[in-house]
């Protein structure tokens, strides 16, 4: 009984540390939030596909190495496909490995806002589009430096502006 006391008290300790606010984001709920672009669900369905409406307005996923930005290498801004929202540089894309574009930082803390996740019996931070509240994925505490933060998007979320 007492190493399941430690066990858990040691998981815990270590849970807390990463479940911290990210520096480099703003910390928000998207039902909060007064965005600059809103829309009605029906008017969502009009100009997203599918996919991107089920990511975005239900808080979905794409699956692993299917989407279109996982490992693109072009210089450029990442937008939000909603409402073309600048969101990340590709010089903080990075490789994680998992299949989604990942990022260890927005382009600006103004380009995305956090908010706790608790679905799934889990707990994680989830990222949205500042502009529309359009989800666009999940933040991690495993990137690279210099914030060890992995910004990890639905490609489906993102559109692209080559420089």
């Amino acid at each position: 009984m007492k190493k399941l006391f430690i066990i858990v008290y040691a998981t815990m300790f270590l849970l807390g540390g990463c479940l911290q606010k990210p520096k480099y984001a703003v910390t928000t709920s998207p039902a909060d939030t007064n965005f600059q672009v809103s829309k009605t669900n029906q008017e969502w369905k009009e100009v997203l596909s599918p996919l991107a409406f089920h990511v975005m307005r239900e808080q979905g996923t794409e699956k692993a190495f299917s989407g279109k930005y996982w490992n693109y290498k072009k210089e450029g801004i990442y937008t939000c496909v909603a409402c073309k929202n600048p969101l990340f540089s590709s010089k903080a894309k990075f490789d994680s490995g998992t299949g989604w574009p990942s990022y260890w930082a927005p382009l600006s803390k103004k380009s995305v806002n956090v908010k706790k996740d608790y679905s799934y019996g889990m707990v994680r931070e989830e990222v949205h589009c500042s502009a529309c509240g359009g989800h666009l994925g999940h933040v991690f505490r495993d990137g690279p430096e210099p914030t060890r933060l992995r910004y990890c998007v639905n490609s489906v979320a993102l559109d692209f502006k080559e420089k």
